[in-house]
């Protein structure tokens, strides 16, 4: 099957994909050296010198007969028991097929050209899931998303979007067998409850294929808990003769003689054949069984660093034709590089519902008997109505129909022979009754009971008020599709490992640049690219279905409503959007993260025009703080913004990015303080707490070096604004006069003082000459004169100092109101 146009669209500069070529290639570059590629393997077999030391080597060559021998019907009796193991999941399988209903049952019993429809339940719970599950899984725009692994930063972002962009284009346009392939497995998977891949490199088709395998064809011992764990793993192949004959020629197969091929048919090969119309019990092809297996093999023993042999047994790749028994090839199946020879992984295994075995339980084992008896209910119903429209009944011997006995046709009336009597006392109709209303109700009960436990049935919308809330509606849909989302999760989880097989075999076996250009970055990026990110599917395990995804996001955007600040609206109705299939979401709802350095007028117009804007640490932060205050406090913006009724919102943008602005600008003052850059968030995470608390440590000095600095030149500006201002230089030129006035007064009032400090010194003088004209006779008059004097004199001078000090007083009460009043105008 082809696909005529990729759903995802080649990146720039690819080719078309190539169309598919054989599965077996031989080449031949010289007559010593032949290349063969088949089966997801390439052998190079140089003649005459291959030896069993080679990696690559077909170790069945270098073995004996009998030693193959032994080891073939050993390895045939452990998968006869593997198959024996399974029988029980096999014949409810078998038995389930029929319910199907493809091809419609002619039966004779309880007569010929009875009912033989079959109730279409596990046809349609079925369909219905690959329907809804191929939608999720594989979406137009492709399967795969990418998550980076480690610390994100933007140079993994753009690695994963190449990597999104790569993968998503290999899957649906470079592999077009792998939608096909996938439906096949999202339809056999419901139905048997397993389903397998196989993941491998074809060197034929250049890249890597991913094949469904139906779970009759992997044998596997029925208690093994995984693939990785199972002690053999049977992979069972089917190939012409002569297809296997150039392979032994080419020397990737032993070269023996295994006769002609003698495949029988088994009861699942059957029943699938006659489902289909088909009619067949042999098959012209030869059964090839792949056998995943741990050998200890004599002479190629696991051994110890001193050359001993271990006793562990290693993994092996042993080829067996089924018919006769015969091991064609044994091959190592570890990388040569790998010391611990780990067993290399080829399947992916697809399960339903897990089981009590390693095969997992579809539609035939949990609803097969719900279909069973709906299919047989339904015939009843049919068959009644069948005998009710056309009876049947007893008559008369002597009564004869003339002409031939075929059916009446309507408005005709043919002549009859009556022996005697009425024509009615002649016949005497069965009494069958109509069909049952009872066994209609059991119907239509054994098919809701059906549908409802194969998560098919449908919710009846007109139920569900419009008005209810979210979470209501939500937890409906939960409960409703519980086992879906569960299958879902499972889903999920075995797409995952197939990704990253795929993703594996990419790095291996492609060249390390990209051949196409890719929008970001450069072509040299494609192995380092798949190295920095996980490649996961873009299905989501938690959500089953569109609906449930869209109640999930209409859940978060009402509690978005009641504190939108704490949201990122953007990304929410972006994703929203996309889980919606709309293309090009990221142009329709842009965010921050698109955003890219722009002059600070273009960041204007972006505020102005509602579009996200975003500061970056290696702008000019000052100037475009500058830019956005001058656009803030033009008053013709201002004027025009009064009637937009987005205004609000406007102007909390505009300073939400100012401040996204100066942060930056704090940012970069601290690191000058510091005199080393900031660790980043990513490096903060990663950071010890010992690191984090000297990184505080030092922050916090260099934020106090700063806040003086800023403090200091804040003190300069204010003093330089003040000397500017007229009216305070009015204001200081007055206070100099007052204060020259107060001086010169206090000058005089020192004079003064001094003066009659003087006086008072020339009239004790004065006295005292007079005291000593006047002797002893007046000495105790002169005495208490003199002591009356200087009291006197004293109390003058404190009256005098007093007196200066309350005119000091007054000068600075008057000076204070001036100096705090404004200057009055005219």
């Amino acid at each position: 099957m082809a696909i005529d146009k990729g759903l995802y669209a080649a990146p720039l500069g690819i080719a078309d994909a190539t169309a598919a070529e054989p599965d077996l290639e031989i080449e031949i570059e010289d007559p010593e050296a032949v290349r063969i590629r088949a089966d997801g393997m390439e052998v190079d077999i140089e003649q005459g010198e291959e030896t069993a030391e080679d990696f690559d080597a077909n170790l069945a060559e270098f073995m004996d007969d009998s030693e193959l021998q032994g080891l073939g019907d050993e390895l045939l009796g452990d998968f006869t028991g593997d198959v024996d193991s399974r029988k029980d999941w096999v014949d409810a399988y078998t038995k389930g097929l029929k319910l199907l209903g493809l091809k419609s049952e002619e039966r004779t019993e309880p007569w010929a050209g009875a009912c033989g429809v079959f109730h279409p339940m596990l046809t349609e719970a079925v369909v219905r899931f690959q329907s809804e599950a191929i939608v999720e899984t594989f979406p137009a725009m492709g399967p795969v998303k990418t998550q980076i692994v480690g610390a994100i930063d933007k140079m993994k972002e753009e690695a994963a979007a190449r990597v999104r962009e790569d993968m998503n284009y290999k899957l649906t346009d470079e592999m077009v067998e792998y939608r096909p392939e996938h439906e096949k497995m999202l339809f056999a998977l419901p139905l048997a409850g397993s389903a397998f891949k196989k993941v491998y490199y074809d060197p034929a088709l250049g890249r890597q294929v991913a094949m469904f395998i139906p779970a009759e064809d992997m044998i596997v011992p029925y208690g093994a808990a995984s693939l990785e764990t199972a002690e053999r793993v049977t992979h069972i192949m089917r190939k012409t003769k002569n297809d296997l004959r150039k392979l032994q020629v080419a020397g990737f197969y032993r070269d023996v003689d295994l006769g002609d091929p003698q495949n029988v048919l088994d009861d699942i090969e059957k029943e699938k054949e006659r489902e289909q119309g088909y009619v067949g019990n042999v098959d012209s092809r030869y059964k090839v069984l792949e056998m995943h297996v741990e050998l200890d093999l004599p002479g190629f023993e696991d051994t110890d660093k001193h050359g001993e042999p271990t006793g562990i047994a290693l993994p092996y790749v042993v080829t067996i034709e089924k018919g006769t028994g015969t091991i064609l090839s044994i091959r190592r199946n570890w990388y040569e590089d790998d010391k611990l020879k780990l067993k290399r992984n080829h399947f992916v295994h697809y399960v339903y519902v897990p089981g009590f075995g390693f095969y997992g339980f579809g539609f035939i084992h949990l609803i097969g008997g719900y279909a069973k008896a709906a299919t047989a209910i339904m015939r009843q119903l049919v068959d009644a109505g069948t005998l009710v429209n056309l009876p049947g009944g007893l008559k008369a011997k002597g009564l004869r129909i003339k002409g031939d006995d075929t059916p009446i046709s309507p408005g005709e009336f043919r002549d009859v022979d009556v022996a005697s009597g009425s024509i009615r006392d002649n016949i005497l109709p069965l009494p069958y009754k109509e069909p049952s209303q009872t066994l209609y109700q059991l119907l239509q009960m054994i098919i809701q009971e059906g549908r409802s436990f194969a998560s098919a049935g449908d919710i009846n919308v007109s139920d569900m008020s419009a008005n209810a809330p979210v979470g209501t509606t939500l937890a409906i849909l939960e409960r409703t599709l519980k086992i879906s989302t569960a299958v879902q999760g499972r889903l999920h989880y075995a797409m995952k490992n197939e990704f990253r097989l795929l993703k594996t075999i990419i790095a291996d076996y492609t060249s390390p640049d990209y051949t196409y250009e890719p929008e970001d970055g450069t072509r040299s990026v494609k192995r380092s690219d798949y190295d920095h990110v996980d490649i996961i599917p873009v299905s989501d395990p938690n959500a089953a279905t569109m609906a449930q995804k869209i109640t999930q996001y209409q859940a978060v955007i009402q509690l978005a409503q009641g504190a939108p600040q704490l949201y990122d609206l953007p990304l929410l109705h972006r994703q929203m959007i996309e889980v919606l299939g709309i293309k090009n979401a990221n142009k329709l709802v842009p965010t921050e993260d698109d955003a890219t350095p722009v002059d600070p007028v273009q960041e204007n117009q972006n505020v102005l025009m509602g579009k996200p804007v975003k500061a970056f640490i290696e702008q000019d932060h000052e100037a475009h703080i500058a830019v956005h205050m001058a656009a803030i406090q033009d008053p013709m913006i201002q004027q025009l913004m009064q009637n937009n009724p987005m205004a609000t919102q406007i102007q909390a943008a505009a300073m939400a990015h100012i401040n996204e602005h100066l942060g930056f600008q704090y940012r970069k003052e601290i690191e000058k303080q510091l005199g080393v850059m900031l660790p980043t968030e990513q490096q903060n995470k990663q950071m010890s707490p010992e690191v984090a608390a000297q990184v505080a440590q030092m922050s916090a000095q260099a934020a106090q070096r700063l806040l003086m600095q800023n403090q200091q030149q804040a003190a300069q500006q204010q003093a330089q604004q003040q000397a500017q201002d007229p009216v305070i230089q009015m204001q200081q030129q007055e206070l100099q006069l007052k204060q020259q006035e107060i001086q010169r007064k206090m000058q005089k009032d020192m004079v003064d003082a001094q003066l009659k400090q003087q006086q008072l010194q020339v009239e004790q003088a004065r006295i005292a000459a007079q005291e000593k004209i006047a002797g002893m006779q007046v000495g105790a008059k002169t005495t208490h004169a003199r002591n009356e004097l200087n009291s006197r004199m004293q109390a003058e001078g404190v009256k005098l100092g007093l007196q200066a000090a309350k005119d000091r007083r007054e000068e600075r009460r008057a000076q204070q109101p001036q100096m705090q009043r404004p200057k009055e105008t005219k």
